[in-house]
């Protein structure tokens, strides 16, 4: 395995083998600066460039409190309208019991008529079961009220 050139020795080895005198490629030690000239070229100009300073946009303090009581005219409106709901639920609550007290009355007294009728009918078949006609020996006596009325 050929990596950078190395052909395969680890760091210890090439340690090692330069420790020993044998000197690396002279190619290699050619790329390997240049490589960290480039880097060191390129850290330089990064650092050196001119960068732009980030503006930093102030509001205005009327915005801020406008934000502010906007908000609180929110919250406010929030609430009161959950007040006015509950309101406007009772509302209709007392409607609707009204309107059941009503239709409890009006029922009462359709009931009440009812068993007046009733009554009414049952006395006047108890008077006409319980009622008899004039004897014909009394009927001149009973002419003579109706006459005398």
């Amino acid at each position: 395995m050929k990596i950078w050139g190395f052909k395969g020795k680890t760091a210890e080895e090439r340690g090692t083998e330069e420790a020993a005198g044998e000197p690396l490629d002279a190619e290699l030690r050619q790329a390997l600066g240049d490589f960290r000239l480039a880097v060191h070229a390129w850290s330089e100009a990064a650092l050196s460039r001119p960068r732009p300073a980030l503006a930093r946009r102030h509001r205005p303090a009327w915005r801020l409190a406008a934000a502010w009581t906007c908000s609180a005219i929110l919250v406010a409106a929030g609430v009161s309208g959950g007040g006015f709901y509950q309101h406007r639920q009772e509302q209709i609550k007392q409607v609707a019991a009204a309107q059941a007290r009503q239709a409890e009355q009006q029922r009462v007294v359709a009931v009440r008529r009812v068993q007046a009728r009733e009554e009414e009918d049952l006395l006047a078949k108890v008077d006409s079961d319980v009622s008899r006609e004039v004897p014909v020996a009394m009927e001149p006596l009973a002419r003579l009220m109706d006459e005398g009325e």
